[in-house]
């Protein structure tokens, strides 16, 4: 008598060879990015440990009665805040400016070999990092350097990543896969403070140097294992395009102008909106540890461990960022909503956050949820559906240009947020939460426009009685240049 088919077995052949291998590339790019997060997050653990209250340690040497003694040089002056800024800065602006230059480098080399070696070159300069703690490093320029050179090596992530994932996964459910996907933005976060919280209070370049050997060798398995196009493995590829309008279909056009890049509809607004929301995002990334030592008066590693539930949040709020897009069809509007309530969070999260333990646990999480939800969308699914456009013409390599375009375009407010913060942080942290409330509001000023269309398509979906576009969102209909031009330059629609 035969037994029944092993579980294990009924389960492998439950799923198809295709979605075995989306599978593979969904974890795989998962695990790559959550790596490249992971190496960026220790300086904000470690800020607290290169200047602290020297009152309160105890001195192994008692012949001197210097309050500095503590203080890693160079960082143990006045103005320290500034230098730290400068420190952030010098990633980020590196970041900001290679990412335009890494879309086009992304699309002429293959992903595997690109992501190899920017893996490797970024685990080598987070690694000099810490090790400038055991060479006894004091000079800032060595810091800066070190910090501009892992900024360009770190470009290599998210354009090829996002490409990746472009290549082998349809517009069905982009906004929720994406949301989940996009979550090791926030998981390599809490990788990055709770590893560099084991050593921050010891030997802190160890909170540097063991990310540093993570992301190089996941570079290495990515070499190994990562596959490019769904073509390479005779898999069938996704359709990116079927949902597009004919201009016969019920009488109603929608169309927009049939350009490239940044004038696609819908990049330059996208982009705009992702600067000021990454601002906010990455000054708490930054900042948020040292904010909790200064105002709860929690010690380095607890401090960094209270911060991870902002990227907790993150991981919600993206997900439902995905899922609500998904449903309603608006990228633009959702994010539009979950930026106007991050707003006043802010305000109250500074005002009464810090009260007690429980009040600061729930608002840390809820803030981190609508503050990290619009920048988790905007990233992912809609870089990738603005990427496949059907006005690229099915250039599937220009995904990586179009992502690179927003991603670098909000890289820029990435690099003004932490520097902005360290200028304005000694004139009270109050300013600063205004100043990251004033930009989540011009974030969703520039959404506006795209807001108003969407809300317009949902109007004239519900006279017709049912969908007109399907998964995507209103900023990426196709052209018909068949059509007269009005004089905003649009083709003229009558409803």
């Amino acid at each position: 008598m035969r037994s029944s088919l092993a579980p294990g077995i009924w389960l492998l052949r439950a799923f198809s060879r295709d979605s075995w291998y989306r599978g593979l590339i969904l974890l795989l790019t998962f695990l790559i990015y959550t790596c490249y997060h992971m190496s960026r997050k220790p300086i904000s653990i470690v800020k607290s440990q290169l200047h602290q209250n020297c009152s309160e340690l105890e001195r192994p040497d008692n012949n001197s009665n210097s309050t500095t003694w503590c203080y890693w040089a160079p960082f143990d002056q006045d103005n320290y805040s500034q230098l730290l800024g400068g420190v952030d800065d010098a990633f980020l602006i590196a970041y900001a400016v290679g990412m335009f230059i890494s879309g086009i480098f992304g699309e002429r080399l293959p992903l595997r070999y690109y992501l190899f070696a920017g893996m490797l070159l970024s685990g080598i300069f987070t690694s000099l990092f810490g090790l400038g703690y055991y060479w006894n490093i004091h000079q800032l320029w060595y810091y800066v350097l070190v910090q501009i050179f892992n900024g360009l090596a770190q470009t290599t992530g998210w354009p090829s990543v996002v490409t990746c994932i472009g290549n082998w996964f349809g517009k069905g459910k982009r906004g929720f896969i994406m949301g989940i996907w996009n979550s090791h933005t926030s998981v390599g976060n809490i990788l990055g403070s709770l590893i560099a919280g084991i050593w921050v209070d010891s030997a802190w370049g160890l909170s540097f140097i063991v990310p540093g050997v993570v992301i190089a060798v996941m570079g290495l398995i990515s070499f190994f294992f990562l596959v490019e196009y769904p073509e390479d493995v005779n898999c069938t590829p996704p359709q990116h395009h079927s949902w597009c309008l004919e201009s016969s279909d019920e009488g109603v056009l929608w169309h927009y102008l049939h350009c490239p890049f940044i004038f696609l509809q819908g990049v330059m607004e996208f982009s705009l909106c992702l600067l000021f929301a990454k601002l906010v995002s990455y000054t708490f990334l930054f900042w948020l540890p040292l904010y909790i030592v200064n105002v709860a008066h929690f010690g380095s590693k607890e401090a960094g461990d209270l911060s991870t539930l902002f990227d907790v949040g993150g991981i919600i709020g993206g997900i439902l960022a995905g899922i609500i897009s998904d449903y309603t069809n608006g990228r633009a509007t959702t994010c539009c909503v979950m930026l106007i309530v991050a707003a006043p969070l802010l305000f109250l999260y500074n005002s009464v956050g810090q009260n007690g333990i429980s009040s600061s646990i729930v608002m840390l999480i809820i803030c981190g949820a609508l503050v990290n939800g619009p920048y988790a969308l905007i990233t992912t699914a809609v870089s990738a559906d603005l990427g496949t456009h059907k006005s690229l013409r099915g250039n599937a390599k220009a995904l990586s240009t179009v992502t690179a375009i927003i991603d670098g375009t909000g890289s820029i407010g990435a690099a003004l947020g932490p520097l902005l913060a360290g200028l304005i942080s000694p004139t009270g942290w109050n300013n600063v939460f205004y100043m990251l409330i004033s930009s989540d509001v011009l974030a969703c000023l520039f959404l506006s426009r795209l807001v108003y269309k969407e809300i317009q398509v949902l109007e004239l979906e519900g006279l017709l009685g049912h969908s007109i576009l399907g998964a995507p969102p209103n900023p990426t209909f196709c052209v018909n240049h068949s059509l007269p031009l009005g004089a905003a330059g649009e083709p003229e629609t009558n409803l």
